[in-house]
């Protein structure tokens, strides 16, 4: 009677001997799946298994029997969960700023009149970039290398206010 073939791995053990005798190479391969899902996800919960997982494989390769690595792997895993986790998220998150893009992040801006900025038209330089401008409803005109600050962007156009400067509120210094 023939039964089924015995599968070998190098000189001659089974490959149930071969991953009990090398299961920090297993651990490895998890951590290294586990760190290519995180780079995917980026919420580092992934990262903190991988640190479980490497270990693992730091238990299997000091020679530690199996439950050994396991119990290894999941109390570094639930550690760097509880423990360094909350802290990487809340630094992320604080050095994500909201960051204004497009037309709302020149807002705010101040610049400089390159032409007479009337209600009808005219030029202003902003962050080194010109724009065609107008003045906001009511504001009286202003001289070109007079300052504007920009109140809105309506199409290719910067709507602007004259800026208003100490020296402007008080007059000159005598």
């Amino acid at each position: 009677m023939h039964g089924a073939p015995e599968h070998h791995c190098e000189r001659g053990e089974l490959p149930v001997d071969w991953l009990e005798s090398n299961s920090w190479a297993a651990w490895l391969a998890l951590a290294l799946a586990l760190g290519a899902i995180e780079a995917a996800t980026v919420d580092f919960v992934f990262i903190m298994l991988a640190g479980g997982a490497t270990a693992g494989a730091a238990a299997g390769a000091l020679g530690a029997p199996f439950p050994v690595q396991v119990v290894a792997a999941v109390a570094v895993a639930a550690a760097l969960l509880v423990l360094v986790r909350p802290e990487m998220k809340k630094r992320m998150l604080a050095s994500s700023a909201q960051v204004a893009l497009g037309t709302e992040a020149y807002l705010g801006r101040s610049g400089r009149a390159t032409t007479e900025v009337t209600s009808t038209g005219g030029r202003v330089s902003i962050g080194g970039e010109e724009w065609s401008a107008r003045l906001v409803e009511g504001a009286l005109p202003v001289a070109s290398g007079g300052q504007v600050q920009v109140v809105s962007i309506d199409g290719a156009t910067a709507v602007v206010a004259p800026a208003t400067t100490p020296e402007d509120v008080i007059g000159p210094a005598s």
